[in-house]
Formats: structure tokens, sequence, C-alpha cells
């Protein structure tokens, strides 16, 4: 099969990129044919995953047609999809000062990331940039489809949807936190092999691999439903694939004999709510009013790690140096072969080839999929892949204290979305008003204040 296909990748340099989504596109037999165009402004970076393309183009006979551009402007024309996975400045470096200026007016951010001060400074960061490529993409492809990697998900899905009329859709892995937290509980009822040293849900680097061995005998064995906001969502139900079972009620009686040391935010909130939290409580703190005190320090006590700023940033140069030596054949790419895109390449293949894909999870605008959540908002479901397009299942309602829950952080990220586009400091100041980490007016002032100041040549629209 040939396909005359364009897939157009924005921020193709980025280590995780070319591990990740360059390889899983360019094993498909389904996309032979296709034209891939990697568009990146860092050059060193643009012409190490060029390379590496070229290579894994001619050693597994992928016939795949490689451009590279410095400007999305001049890759755009004739793409039918648009990966994007752009960062705005120094990821790590920014993200940690994100979380510093709001300490040294006494907020200390649960994560920084996604949600609270951190999260308005983040995606502020990444909204003009984003829509600008949108906006290109109504010129230069209006057909096509942006599939977003960038966070925070929620807000630039949202700029996306609102404010340009390109379709969009938002991939995220989190979704697999969930299977193993179910994995774990569930192993001795399932007969699952659970490689000893699993801590905890967090992004440290020795995690991963063990995570991966009990998600993999999840996701075999288990259909597990979850819905809400990205980062957010709601475990609703859990059936076994094999006997067609309702687990939830198994896993509840599991869990609550767990580990209570493991995760403890996750299970105080699924005690309180009801339904079990997917994320996991480095980001599920995020959206939470109840981890920023600085009288109790809650985080101390629910022990939220923050990110290793210095380490991953540190691992992203040692990933980006392994890609070069892969590129210049120096080092096998035998391990690209076993790699996951995280769902981009299922996307494609299945649009493209008018194929039938159940997606686990993907954010797309609220069509009815969640009942009691607002219209038109960006919600996180599972999903239907086909010829026609990206079709979302209808999951009901969320239980109505859940649905508050997410409603607000809609709203928050709503206003943020408003606020970025505008230059409205009145609308920024307001989203952080209204964000749950915040608990000082005074505070939310001079953190705004500094962030503007901070990121000026990121901002400029605020500054007009």
């Amino acid at each position: 099969m040939t396909s005359s296909n364009k897939i157009t990748v924005i921020g193709a340099g980025s280590a995780s990129f070319g591990e990740n989504t360059l390889s899983a596109i360019m094993r498909s037999k389904k996309l032979r044919g296709s034209t891939l165009a990697l568009v990146d402004r860092n050059a060193a970076s643009l012409a190490i995953v060029r390379k590496l393309a070229e290579r894994l183009n001619q050693e597994w006979d992928s016939d795949f047609k490689i451009e590279a551009y410095s400007h999305h402007q001049n890759a755009l024309p004739d793409s039918q999809f648009v990966v994007c996975a752009i960062e705005a400045g120094a990821r790590e470096n920014l993200w940690q000062q994100d979380f510093e200026i709001s300490l040294k007016h006494g907020v200390r951010q649960p994560y920084a990331e996604n949600g609270g001060p951190g999260g308005f400074a983040h995606a502020a960061r990444n909204i003009g940039p984003i829509v600008n490529i949108a906006r290109d993409m109504e010129q230069a492809c209006p057909e096509a489809w942006l599939i977003n990697f960038t966070n925070p998900m929620l807000r630039i899905c949202d700029a996306v949807h609102r404010y340009s009329q390109i379709k969009v859709v938002g991939l995220c892995h989190q979704i697999f936190i969930g299977y193993c937290f179910v994995g774990l509980a569930l192993a001795d009822d399932l007969g699952f092999d659970i490689p000893e040293g699993i801590r905890n849900m967090n992004a440290e680097i020795d995690q991963h691999p063990l995570r991966e061995q009990v998600i993999r005998q999840a996701v075999k064995r288990l259909d597990i439903r979850a819905a809400g906001t990205n980062h957010f969502s709601w475990i609703l139900s859990i059936i076994d694939r094999e006997t067609g079972e309702d687990l939830y009620p198994r896993f509840r009686e599991r869990y609550a004999r767990f580990n209570p040391d493991f995760e403890p935010l996750t299970r105080r909130i699924y005690d309180a709510f009801g339904l079990m939290p997917v994320p996991g409580d480095s980001h599920l703190c995020e959206y939470l009013p109840w981890l920023s005190n600085p009288i109790t320090k809650p985080w101390e006590k629910y022990n939220i790690q923050l990110y290793n700023w210095e380490l991953m940033s540190a691992l992203r140069d040692f990933e980006l140096n392994r890609l070069n030596e892969m590129a210049n054949g120096d080092l096998t790419v035998e391990g690209l072969l076993d790699s996951d895109s995280e769902g981009a390449l299922e996307m494609i293949e299945n649009m493209t080839c008018a194929g039938t894909h159940y997606h686990l999870a993907a954010n797309l605008p609220n069509m009815g999929q969640i009942s009691n959540l607002p219209s038109n908002a960006i919600v996180e479901t599972p999903v239907m892949v086909d010829g026609a397009g990206i079709h979302p299942v209808h999951m009901g309602d969320l239980p109505p204290a859940i649905a508050e829950l997410c409603r607000r952080e809609i709203f928050v990220s709503q206003l943020c979305v408003d606020a970025a586009m505008e230059g409205s400091r009145e609308k920024a100041l307001q989203c952080l008003l209204l964000d749950p980490v915040i608990t000082d007016i005074e505070q939310a002032n001079l953190i705004l204040d500094d962030y503007l100041k901070a990121y000026k040549e990121h901002l400029p629209q605020f500054w007009k």
C-alpha cells in the first residue's frame, strides 16, 4: 500500500519525538509513500532528526519522502496532519522559574506545570505560537487535523478550538497510570507479574520501565473507561476483557487494603469523591485547593514530589546525543522497533486508511460526551477513529461533585486562554484568583506582575 499523505511535525527536533513518534510513523506499512515534513527552529536538533529519519527510511525500506524546514509556514501546504510538540523557551528552566516566582510571594505550588499560577505562565507562553500555527494552517491546509502534544493540554486545545477553524485533538498517555493503579491492586486476582521497586506514579526515570511491565498486562486484560479533563480524569468502569465481569467492586476492596503510603493523595480523593482519579498524585494535586497551605504543609503529608528539573534537562541532552549516535550509524536502531507514538500513529493511520480504532483517551470539544460539563469545552474521553475522523465515546454524567471540580478547571483554563489571546491583565488576574492554588489577592497580583516581567519576550501581547 502506498499513501500520498503529508504529515508535518512541528517541534521535530525534540528527543522524545525522535525516539517515539518519528520511529512509529516510519515503521507504518500503511503510510508508505507519505511525505514527512520535519520542522524545528533549532537547526542542530533538526539536522539530527532528519539524518535519523533518512537512516530509518533506508534501513526499514519505509519509502517516505523526508523534508526539513526551519519554519512551519514552509512545511504546511498540502499537509493532512500536523503534529505539534513545541515548547516555548527552555522547558525545565522556565518551569523551575514558574515555581520559584510564586514561592517568592508565599505561594508554594504543588507542581507548577498545568494548573496553578505555573499552569497560567506555561500555557500563556505556548498559546501564541500554537494559535499562529493553527491560523497559518487555515491558509495552507484548512482541512488538516492538528494533533497536539504540547501542555497544558486542556488550555492549548481550547485555544486552537476557540480561536481558529482548525480541527484539533490532544493526545496524552496519562490514562495508563490508571491502568497501572488497577493492575497493581488486582495483580493477585488476575495473575499479573509485578516487578519489585514500584514506589510511585511520579516522573522518576527509574519508575517508568517498572510501571510499563504492569501497564502492558493490564491493557491486555482490562477495559478501563475514564472521563474528565486532561490530567484530571476519573475511572468510570473497569471490565475484565476475558469474562465481561465488572471489576470495580473488587478493585474497591483490594485498593482499600493496598499500601496506604502509595500515592496517598489519590487514596484520599478516591475515598472522598467515590471515583478513582487516573493521573497519580503529582498531576492530581495541581487542580485541588488542599495542597498549598503554608502552615499545614500538605505537600509533606502527601509526599508530593517536584519535577526534577536539573536531571530532566540533562536527560534531554543525553537523549538527543543518543539520537545523534543513531543518526550517524554509531548506535543500533533496533530499540526503535518497539516505540510508541502515544496515539499519533493510530490517529493518522485510521483516518487515512479508513480503519476502525478505539483509543483509550483523547481530548476533543465536548459535544455531549460528558453530559454535565460545558458544551464545546475540551474534555478527555475514549474515542473511535475511522476514515470520517475522530468521534468521542459518550460517557454520560460525571458525579456532580467531580463535575464541579472539572468545571472549575475548565473555566480557569478558558480565562487563561482569553487572557493570553487578548493580552488582558484583568482576565489573567481573574484566572489566578479563580485557581484553587491561590488564596490571597495580593499574592496573585504580585505573582502575575513578576510573570509578565520575567516572560516579557514570550508574552509581548501584555505589553502593548
